[in-house]
């Protein structure tokens, strides 16, 4: 880690900052406004930025947030290797590869929506809401859970460490993890939070972060869904309350994501 981003990362408050006063939404400031520029800019802990922005894309339909998150960091991870990598053959149907040369090829090895969800995991059909058992009963759960999305990752053989944000969860040491994460290489983080509590519609959302910003205290949520929201810096109080809020069986909380045998951020 860079020396100017060890020692902002060790100014950071033992508790963040108070965040948006009480009843008051949540001031999110918009990707494309000067102010993000400039948070962005004076940032010491933006290196997941860059390759998150290169492999980004955008959720399709509106449940899929947890595979698309998926993907782009597994594209962040493995993308250079050009090896080993699935394919996802829909966009070209089969019927329409008739006047393609023989042999030839046209897909690309890559992480996709569409090809991260396995047989080790939640299904598709699940994550569209055909029920599955919790707590005995058969419930129709939309979407990923937290750990249901840290095992999308494990069955693509990642090295992930759950965090549930609980009443217990110190603000100020969830803010320090994940600018940890922020300002080291190769690994990255995704949030799982609730809109309605940063004054966004919608309900539970997962997203990668991008960036932190010492200054203003507040992370850089690349959302995965520009239909609803763009990407937002949101204060760092304002994220850990939005986390800690509970989706079907526990609260809410973030994965630090590596290679497996890499020293993860957490422990840095």
């Amino acid at each position: 880690m860079r020396r100017a981003a060890l020692l902002l990362l060790l100014a950071l408050p033992a508790a963040v900052a108070a965040g948006s006063p009480a009843g008051a939404a949540p001031e999110l400031v918009e990707w494309q406004s000067g102010e993000s520029l400039e948070r962005l800019a004076r940032s010491a802990h933006k290196t997941d930025f860059f390759p998150l922005s290169n492999h980004f894309v955008s959720q399709d339909n509106k449940i899929f947030c947890g595979p698309v998150s998926s993907a782009i960091v597994l594209n962040a991870l493995r993308l250079g290797r050009k090896q080993g990598l699935p394919e996802d053959r829909q966009s070209i149907a089969e019927d329409e590869r008739a006047f393609l040369p023989e042999g030839f090829n046209p897909f690309f090895g890559k992480y996709t929506p569409n090809n991260v969800l396995t047989g080790r995991t939640k299904s598709k059909i699940e994550v569209l809401g055909k029920p599955i058992e919790i707590g005995g009963k058969p419930v129709r759960d939309f979407g990923l859970q937290l750990r249901q999305l840290a095992q999308v990752l494990r069955a693509h053989g990642l090295a992930v460490t759950v965090r549930v944000v609980d009443q217990a969860a110190d603000a100020g040491a969830v803010a320090r993890e994940l600018a940890r994460n922020l300002a080291a290489r190769d690994d990255y983080v995704l949030v799982n939070y609730a809109r309605k509590a940063l004054g966004q519609p919608g309900g539970g959302h997962i997203s990668p972060l991008g960036a932190y910003d010492a200054a203003s205290d507040s992370f850089l949520i690349m959302d995965v869904n520009p239909n609803r929201a763009p990407w937002v810096w949101v204060a760092s109080a304002d994220l850990v309350a939005a986390m800690r809020t509970f989706d079907t069986v526990e609260n809410r909380g973030y994965l630090l994501i590596s290679e497996p045998g890499r020293t993860p951020s957490a422990t840095r």
